[in-house]
């Protein structure tokens, strides 16, 4: 399992009640990544940007992937470069990755079979309830990434949140301090929301002057 995975199976939980924006998660899932390829040691950060070290490539494929783009030249990438060049479309990928895995299904009409698909329900799985215990345990990192996208432990189904004898390392986890490293990508992320906010603000005003004038013509 990844960082990346597990807040898209948190996410993902949520999406009866009140899910993220795309964009919201796609970046929080670029920052998901960087995090745990700095954990990894597969590369670290020298200020604000991201510098490849010696860890070993990751066996996850889409963790992989992001880690033979990291630029290896100087002038090296930013963090907030990252997260919107990684970010781009990366929360249909993960989509589209837990499909293929059969952890993720949609659902098709009995009258209309043959229809486009519907909302996408998450299959019962040890990955599904690891992710909702490192939530409902507050393990840091895994907070901190749902709060950036608006989600928290009251987002996750009541039988995820059941005590099943999950070991103590999680609950030890939440108490311990951010790792290297995790407070910059968590910043940068803050920021890029943020960004995100507000050039969606500036589109829904330009949208409705524009709607104005055509009412008035």
């Amino acid at each position: 399992m990844t960082t990346p995975r597990d807040l898209m199976f948190v996410a993902l939980d949520a999406a009866s009640g009140r899910p993220p924006g795309q964009g919201e998660l796609s970046l929080a899932l670029a920052g998901a990544e960087l995090i745990d390829l700095l954990a990894a040691g597969t590369v670290e950060l020298d200020g604000d940007h991201i510098v490849p070290a010696g860890g070993a490539a990751p066996d996850d494929a889409l963790l992989r992937a992001a880690a033979s783009g990291v630029v290896r030249e100087e002038p090296y990438e930013s963090v907030d470069d990252w997260l919107w060049r990684r970010g781009r479309e990366l929360s249909p990928a993960y989509q589209a990755a837990l499909e293929a895995e059969g952890l993720l299904t949609r659902q098709r009409g009995r009258r209309l079979p043959f229809r486009a698909a519907g909302e996408p329900t998450l299959a019962e799985s040890p990955d599904r309830r690891r992710a909702a215990d490192r939530l409902t345990a507050e393990e840091p990192v895994l907070t901190a990434l749902a709060a950036a996208v608006r989600l928290d432990e009251a987002d996750v189904p009541d039988d995820l949140t059941e005590a099943d004898g999950s070991d103590g390392a999680t609950d030890a986890a939440g108490t311990a301090d951010l790792p290297d490293g995790v407070e910059a990508v968590l910043a940068a992320l803050g920021d890029a929301e943020l960004e995100l906010a507000a050039a969606r603000q500036r589109r829904d005003v330009e949208q409705a002057a524009f709607d104005n004038i055509w009412r008035a013509v």
